[in-house]
């Protein structure tokens, strides 16, 4: 569990800070869309759903990314 936490605090490469940002962006696109008082088709909830999971997972294993695993 120390291991997880010194990576997650840890310093990240830039790819993995871009897609870290791209999977946080999907998050909050889906709760906007969750969140939209217009009735809005199935699909398109059902894709809000889908890019939620996605951007939560890319979020998270971006953060674990580490730049130095040596140290």
């Amino acid at each position: 569990m120390n291991t997880i936490i010194n990576r997650m605090q840890g310093n990240t490469p830039k790819f993995f800070k871009i897609l870290r940002t791209i999977g946080v962006t999907l998050a909050a696109v889906s709760a906007a869309v969750f969140a939209s008082p217009a009735h809005l088709p199935k699909i398109v909830t059902e894709l809000a759903g889908y890019l939620a999971v996605a951007g939560s997972v890319m979020g998270a294993v971006s953060q674990t990314a580490v730049l130095n695993e040596d140290e």
